[in-house]
Formats: C-alpha cells, structure tokens, sequence
C-alpha cells in the first residue's frame, strides 16, 4: 500500500484540526460512529502488542456526577495556585466538558498484562502507559476524521476515579475523555487562542 500527496495532506489536516474539545452539544454519538472509533483504537500500536488499554464507557448519572464534583475540587485547589491576572486567566478557561459531552470514556493502563509477554517492556515498564497514550491519540485522530470532537479532562485525582468504577487493583487511571459533537471547530488551541500557551515549534537537534 503506498500513499500519497493526497493523504499526506488529509492526515496533515486532521492533525492540524484535531482540538481538545470543551464545548459540546448534548445530541448522542451515532452507535455505527462509536463502532468506527472503537475499531481504530484498536488499531493503536503497542509494546510487544501487549494492548494494555483497559475502556469502561460511563453512563451512570452517579458517577459522572462523582466525577465532575472531584474536577470542580482539583481545579479549584489548583487555581489557588496560582496569583493575579493569572489566576483570574484561569478561572476564566473552560476546562472540561464533563457537564455535556454524551459520550464519557475511562481510560486505564493494565500494568501487567499477560498479553505481550513482557516483549519490550522489561526494561522500560512505562512504554505500557505509552502504548496506552498512544491509543488515546489514535482515537483522537479517528473521532476528528469522524467529525466527533474529543477533549481529554486530566484535573482529577486517580484513585477517585479507581474507586468510583472499582476497577481491578492492577488499573492505572490514564484519562477521561469527553466526546461529542463540537460546538464550534477551530484550528487553534484553546490555550492558544485565550493567550495562556502559544504553540511553539520544537527542534531536532543533531547529537
């Protein structure tokens, strides 16, 4: 299969529109839609294809109500962190969509699978928390193409999260993901577009 300037360019531009989304609206995701981005997860590469990604779809009122109550206590706790204008810059920032998106996915790193054979990972455990943030972008590139937009909330304390689903001791809380239809699209950052962090190139350097 070889492709060309066509794709290069299509896959250059999901790249470029792929946002992390805040403001949702609540109509539900397409189930055939949910099909196509579980299938492309699956195709995320992995360390010795150990596939240590671990999803749970939460749909319990209860808990996402649980859930967004630790957000609001984390994202003050660290709003006070900050002084000024700043601290007034971060309060104004939408930094979840916990109270909209339809579909809410959790996210875990099964830190010792049987699967993969411990290939690769031996000398490096983290490349299976790699693996599983590869994943996680994989799938964030899929709902982009599908015209799904996907926001990551990481202002959550783990082991609340782990408790509220009771997951197996050996889950490792990666990400909840928001996703859903945008609101609006837009190819900068939010960070970028309300002044809080500018996009900067980053260098190769030689060695």
């Amino acid at each position: 299969m070889k492709f060309d300037a066509n794709d290069r360019e299509t896959l250059l531009r999901i790249l470029r529109w792929r946002r992390d989304v805040r403001h949702f609206r609540t109509d539900p995701v397409a189930p055939a839609v949910i099909a196509r981005l579980r299938a492309a997860m699956d195709a995320a590469p992995s360390v010795g294809n150990a596939r240590p990604w671990r999803v749970l779809r939460v749909e319990d009122p209860a808990i996402r109500a649980l859930i967004r109550a630790n957000f609001e206590a984390c994202n003050d706790r660290a709003a006070q962190g900050y002084d000024g204008v700043q601290a007034r810059e971060y309060r104004a920032l939408k930094l979840a969509g916990l109270d909209r998106a339809p579909l809410q996915l959790a996210v875990f790193t099964e830190t010792d699978p049987e699967a993969g054979h411990r290939l690769g990972r031996a000398t490096m455990p983290e490349t299976l928390r790699q693996s599983t943030a590869m994943a996680i972008h994989t799938l964030w590139l899929a709902a982009r193409a599908e015209n799904i937009g996907m926001g990551m909330v990481s202002i959550l304390e783990p082991e609340v999260v782990e408790r509220a689903l009771s997951v197996p001791g050996n889950w490792e809380f990666a990400a909840w993901l928001c996703l859903g239809h945008a609101e609006f699209d837009d190819d900068t950052p939010l960070l970028h577009r309300e002044g809080w962090q500018e996009n900067s190139a980053t260098e190769w350097e030689r060695r």
